[in-house]
């Protein structure tokens, strides 16, 4: 399986769950993989642990070629060592596939400050720095005449496309992620960089105990997506939000411009009720909010 042969790729977050499955299929498919983790609980705490490496042990003992990193995502230093790990180790990067994150559930009137703060950081800087430093780098290559065909995968969520109770910094970190997608794929794809979001649904850490994962998909029937977005042939998809429920996925239409009215001058208050609400009757219902 070669759709990946030759290239180099990064996973965030990989040392369990979703991430460990998207590094494994990306290298089952080629790919030489920076295995990033930083080792730490559910809630985002530090454990010591470090499994980014049974991860590479097993890319190795598939033949793969992998290496470990144990950076903090969200550190805009540490994101910059680890794409420059990448070049220096495996010669280039191609692939970058952002999926580092935790949770910290609460209603929102409960949600303490600390706990939006790091929900925020780790998922929305965690992206935002990795892929602020691989597009520079990419920027640089095609202006040097050497253009790869690079790849960034996001994760986003249902949490951040449809809302989710309990979930309120947790859905705004994935709907910030879907926002910043759509910008990143104009900016970058006049370097050959095509920018893409996944919306996963599986068993894992960050599930389970949550409610009912009993009939949910595993974290490996996400990966193939990745791998085939990860590929030079998915050149022509960029901008796309993509959920992935086990053996369904769905391209996410988002927000877009629904029923008008222009009134040809600035409107009255009074004027607005009766406009609007004849706007929202004939625009479509929203999706449900998960947990409502």
């Amino acid at each position: 399986m070669t759709l990946l042969e030759g290239r180099v790729a990064i996973v965030t977050g990989a040392g369990r769950g979703i991430g460990r499955a998207h590094a494994l299929e990306l290298a089952r498919h080629g790919a030489a993989v920076v295995v990033n983790d930083y080792g730490v609980s559910l809630a985002g705490e530090g454990t010591g642990e470090t499994p980014a490496e049974s991860v590479v042990a097993e890319i190795e003992a598939l033949g793969g070629r992998a290496v470990v990193n144990t950076a903090d995502v969200a550190d805009f230093a540490q994101a910059e060592a680890m794409v420059r790990q990448a070049i220096e180790t495996f010669g280039g990067l191609d692939i970058l596939v952002n999926n580092a994150g935790f949770v910290r559930d609460r209603m929102l009137v409960t949600t303490a400050e600390e706990e939006w703060d790091a929900v925020i950081r780790v998922h929305l800087k965690g992206h935002f720095a990795p892929l602020r430093h691989a597009g520079a780098y990419w920027r640089a290559e095609a202006k040097a005449g050497r253009e790869r065909a690079a790849r960034v995968v996001n994760t986003s969520s249902g949490a951040g496309l449809q809302g989710s109770v309990g979930q309120a910094t947790y859905s705004a970190a994935k709907a910030g992620i879907a926002g910043l997608t759509l910008v990143a794929a104009q900016e970058l794809g006049r370097y050959g960089v095509t920018v893409n979001a996944i919306a996963p649904v599986a068993r894992t850490r960050m599930t389970e105990g949550a409610f009912d994962t009993s009939d949910m998909a595993l974290p490996e029937d996400n990966s193939p997506i990745v791998a085939w977005l990860a590929s030079a042939e998915a050149g022509d998809v960029t901008g796309r939000v993509i959920e992935i429920d086990g053996s369904t996925i769905t391209v996410e239409t988002g927000w877009a411009h629904g029923p008008s009215n222009d009134l040809g001058r600035r409107w009255e208050a009074a004027e607005v009720g009766p406009a609007l609400r004849d706007l929202l009757a004939a625009a479509p219902a929203p999706e449900p909010v998960y947990g409502a």
